[in-house]
């Protein structure tokens, strides 16, 4: 009982966090540059990760987890920084939903590298899932179509969705060979690391771009590393009670906040047709957690 308490409440902060964490990025772009919030949210919550990291024996971890942590790293630091640079340009209410495919994608990542098969049920409940995305992008003037593939923000969120669910898999994988500690340590030194390296690959002049970091984005990047933090240690702890593409599908909860936020918060539109293809995620999102056994 209380470990079903324990996982909802999980579930539930990792819903919120991360379309909050979103609101945060979006906000940051319109000064900073997107691979510069990248780093800094994985900077900052590598510092936290000091005090975790003199406790542990890092000699007698397995060879696994060094490999899955370089792979996870690479993956999760480009995903946010696309995830990142599609908030720049796009409407949060449109990028949330079709981040409801990384649960297809994790799942099938999933069968090959975690031998996790799911039952007929979980099958139909992510086909609900993708089923309601259909009446978000609708909403948009290309609707669902290759024009709507074409738009840069767009494709910027389906490589961020892609590597995210590819990354989900390695994180699960650190966990298997450490635990829900470890691999958050792992996320976010690997992640600050790479991150790092995509500035210098994409030849950002770092020290002009800290310049534009004012006093009114300390608290946003406060906050975000507070978002980001909570959605990364509910995520690992979920993964680490559950398959991962029951996991993915789950958090597609947290598209109905993104769309209620993108509304209130940015004046954008559609909300009705936005909200009722939510509603059919949610129905698969219900199916899923109730008829996972």
């Amino acid at each position: 009982m209380i470990g079903t308490f324990l996982i909802a409440a999980a579930v539930l902060l990792r819903i919120f966090s991360n379309p909050f964490g979103n609101v945060f990025q979006k906000q940051l772009t319109k000064n900073n540059h997107p691979l510069l919030i990248n780093l800094l949210t994985y900077l900052l919550l590598s510092f936290f990760c000091l005090f975790i990291a003199t406790n542990i024996h890092w000699q007698e971890l397995p060879r696994q987890f060094w490999i899955y942590s370089i792979l996870g790293g690479i993956a999760g630091a480009l995903g946010n920084g696309f995830l990142v640079k599609a908030l720049q340009k796009g409407d949060l209410s449109i990028l949330g939903p079709i981040n409801a495919y990384k649960s297809v994608i994790g799942l099938v990542a999933a069968i090959f590298l975690l031998r996790e098969m799911p039952n007929l049920w979980g099958i139909m409940g992510i086909a609900l899932i993708i089923y309601g995305s259909y009446f978000v992008l609708d909403t948009t003037p290309e609707r669902f179509s290759m024009a709507l593939l074409k738009k840069s923000e767009i494709q910027y969120r389906i490589w961020a969705m892609i590597l995210s669910a590819i990354e989900a898999v390695f994180i699960k994988k650190i966990i298997l060979a450490s635990s829900v500690t470890l691999a958050f340590v792992s996320w976010c030194w690997f992640g600050a690391l790479f991150s790092f390296l995509l500035l210098l690959i994409y030849r950002v002049d770092l020290k002009k771009e800290l310049r534009k970091v004012d006093r009114a984005n300390v608290s946003k990047y406060a906050f975000l590393v507070v978002c980001i933090g909570t959605m990364q240690l509910t995520t690992n702890y979920t993964f680490d009670h559950m398959p991962v593409g029951y996991a993915l599908s789950l958090f597609q909860l947290s598209t109905i906040v993104s769309v209620l936020l993108g509304h209130s918060l940015f004046k954008e539109k559609d909300i009705r047709k936005k909200l009722i293809g939510t509603a059919i995620m949610i129905a698969g999102s219900i199916v899923i957690i109730l008829l996972k056994n």
